[in-house]
């Protein structure tokens, strides 16, 4: 019964991250937007900096 309780467990944890939007994506960087910067954490900073502050034009 453990077993079962695991799997149901990390099927929801994938299911859960399989919404979230592309790191560094423009619905990232929205959602980074309407997130309060004291949740952010110094990961999420370095990629919102990079992927939505300072863009590269190597994406067009």
């Amino acid at each position: 019964m453990k077993i079962v309780k695991i799997a149901v467990i990390m099927a929801t944890f994938g299911l859960l991250s399989a919404c979230a939007p592309e790191v560094g994506s423009e619905a990232w960087c929205e959602d980074m937007k309407e997130k309060p910067k004291g949740d952010w954490t110094a990961n999420e900073l370095k990629e919102y900096t990079t992927s939505c502050v300072f863009k590269s034009g190597d994406d067009e």
